[in-house]
């Protein structure tokens, strides 16, 4: 069945209104708790005066979105705008040094916000895996940076290096991990892109622009440094048609979404009432099924804005960053659930598309998943949920591979022949449907908690059934099939179907254009009238 595979409009109208009323249903539903439970003395601790106008409190239990945009928002206001400013000038000036400049002023804001001491830190972890790279080992490149980036995740390695750090800057901490772990990824990725260079080494002044390039030191995302290397000391800055405009837009878009969150947050306490697992027992099927999805929804809004920031950054610098993360509503294939795009592009050009190779091999990819994710485990940080996570999003991984092995033999692949395309395709979104509640189930996981996971699957599967099973995989079904049709029309714009040539019309004789030419010259004679049965039988 190919991606372009067309619905009739009626059946697609259809599918967007029962998706928008189940949206509206569940919305209603998780409104009603949050107002109704907002003295709740479970929640006081997350539960804060918001509006006081009207009336409102606001869910403050997301530590890193309050980090953000409340606490964090000057500091970061102020070290952007200042790189803004000094790369606008560079750029104007000499713009073939402005990777040095985005390095000096990266490297002055870490030292001024966290001391001389992480920053000599930093360099020891940046020579140390430069001296590597020089063996032009890729194994050894590899085994060193992992082993270094488990120093910052094992005791007593973590205290020892952390006590490094000095002073009582509340986000100290918060700094402390997202330099360091960020900074061991990109000198991995330099390590491994110098083991590839086949003439000589890159410079350690390169490691060092690449490091400390400030919109990407502190939280990503990452950009491996062949694309990094190559678009930074790119000369020519002249920007493309309409990306000035393009850049604003997103800017602004970026704010409207903040401004959305800050007043959902106001109204459906979505981070709140999942740790009260009291609550929950009481409140309906239709509550905690929405609170799942929105759950993700917003990790993947909080994703999207947090990077979405800085990527606008980087592209003003004449960088094309990593996209933004793909929403979990367009998920329905574990192929594509990543929430960091930078951590994806790096996991698969260095362990899962280099282990994998085509990925229809089923020992290899059950060798490139396992190694996958096994870095992922450490670049999480191995704990309980963590592993469990990992475990059945691999499982989920290869399980997809096995399935379509096995229905592209006989006789299922003669059956899927011998149907419609769009038979095909409402087959294929009735399994895609299960699929979004398996990696719906499995992301709870990493974003809330066991006991949350547990609750939602027990009444989607056992309390629930078959009503509330039925009614939430027939609305899921619906989406998929809305997500299946968007994706055809991008397909349409990005591929489009080729235009039949026009018919090419048959020679004329030369005898004909003789004739036609000489009775366009000759005035026509008068014809004469010929009874109907005789032209008949002539």
């Amino acid at each position: 069945m190919g991606i372009k595979a067309a619905l009739p409009k009626y059946e697609i109208y259809f599918y967007n209104t029962v998706l928008c009323l189940a949206m509206v249903w569940a919305a209603s539903w998780i409104s009603e708790v949050s107002s109704s439970n907002a003295n709740r003395k479970t929640f006081k601790s997350s539960v804060k005066p918001g509006w006081y106008y009207f009336g409102r409190k606001m869910d403050t239990a997301d530590f890193e979105w309050m980090m953000w945009f409340s606490t964090f928002r000057e500091h970061i206001l102020f070290a952007l705008s200042g790189h803004v400013l000094f790369a606008k000038i560079c750029s104007m000036l000499a713009p073939q040094h402005r990777s040095l400049v985005y390095m000096v002023y990266g490297l002055l804001a870490v030292w001024t916000s966290m001391g001389w001491t992480y920053v000599t830190l930093i360099l020891s972890h940046c020579i140390l895996l430069y001296s590597i790279s020089l063996v032009k080992l890729r194994w050894l490149c590899f085994v060193t940076g992992l082993a270094t980036l488990a120093t910052f995740k094992c005791e007593p390695f973590v205290s020892w290096q952390a006590d490094f750090v000095q002073g009582d800057f509340e986000l100290r901490h918060v700094l402390f991990y997202g330099g360091c772990g960020f900074t061991i990824m990109r000198c991995i990725s330099f390590a491994l892109e110098n083991c590839e260079r086949k003439e000589g080494n890159y410079n350690i002044l390169e490691l060092l622009k690449y490091n400390f390039y400030l919109p990407f030191f502190y939280f990503g995302p990452i950009m491996t440094f062949d694309k990094f290397y190559v678009q930074a000391n790119n000369p020519n800055l002249a920007r493309k048609e309409r990306e000035m405009w393009n850049i604003s837009v997103q800017g602004l878009i970026h704010l409207a979404a903040i401004l959305v969150v800050d007043i959902l947050f106001h109204f459906m306490y979505i981070l709140t009432i999942p740790s009260d697992v009291k609550l929950l027992k009481h409140v309906s099927d239709w509550a905690v099924v929405g609170l799942a999805y929105t759950n993700l929804v917003y990790d993947w809004v909080k994703a999207a804005v947090m990077f979405g920031v800085i990527n606008t950054v980087s592209r003003l610098d004449h960088l094309d960053p990593p996209k933004p993360p793909k929403c979990i509503t367009m998920l329905y294939v574990f192929a594509e659930t990543h929430f960091d795009r930078g951590i994806n592009d790096w996991l698969c050009k260095y362990v899962y598309d280099y282990l994998g190779g085509k990925h229809n091999n089923v020992l290899e990819e059950l060798v490139a998943t396992l190694c996958t994710f096994g870095v992922t485990i450490l670049w999480l940080g191995p704990c309980q949920v963590v592993l469990i996570w990992a475990f059945f999003n691999c499982f989920g991984l290869n399980f997809e591979l096995w399935t379509a092995k096995f229905f592209s033999m006989e006789p299922f692949a003669s059956f899927e022949m011998a149907m419609s395309e769009a038979m095909s395709r409402r087959i294929r979104a009735i399994f895609n449907t299960f699929n979004f509640w398996t990696i719906v189930l499995y992301n709870i996981l990493a974003l809330n908690s066991l006991d949350f996971a547990k609750l939602v699957a027990k009444r989607l599967l056992l309390r629930g059934f078959p009503i509330t099973t039925i009614i939430v995989m027939f609305v899921t079904y619906c989406l998929i099939q809305v997500i299946k049709e968007r994706e055809r029309r991008q397909a349409l714009i990005d591929d489009p179907d080729p235009i039949p040539p026009a018919p090419v019309p048959a020679p004329i004789p030369a005898t004909t254009i003789s004739s036609t030419v000489t009775t366009a010259a000759t005035p026509a004679a008068p014809q004469p009238v010929v009874e109907p049965g005789k032209e008949k039988a002539e």
